[in-house]
């Protein structure tokens, strides 16, 4: 996805992530109270959710709604956006 323009903003967050991930595993390690576990689970889920609605506005500027578009790139880009949406969905 070479059209976005804060890659490092959205590799820094996954970076970010990771590092939550990595302290849901040694909580879980850590016998840590499952309720402190669930919390880090739900943050870590807030996480990814904001970084997927970041690239898919990304893609849907650059690849459904920008106006020098020709129509088969356009339906292009609205069929990976909808194939994104149903896998995400799931």
């Amino acid at each position: 996805m070479a059209h976005l323009a804060n890659a490092a903003a959205l590799t820094a967050r996954v970076r970010r992530i990771a590092g939550q991930l990595a302290s849901v595993e040694r909580a879980l390690t850590d016998a840590t109270d499952c309720a402190d576990v669930l919390q880090q689970v739900a943050a870590v889920r807030g996480a990814v959710n904001g970084l997927m609605d970041e690239i898919l506005e990304a893609h849907l500027r650059e690849h459904v709604a920008a106006p020098e578009l020709e129509a088969d790139a356009r339906q292009q880009g609205a069929d990976e956006l909808i194939a994104a949406i149903r896998r995400y969905a799931k």
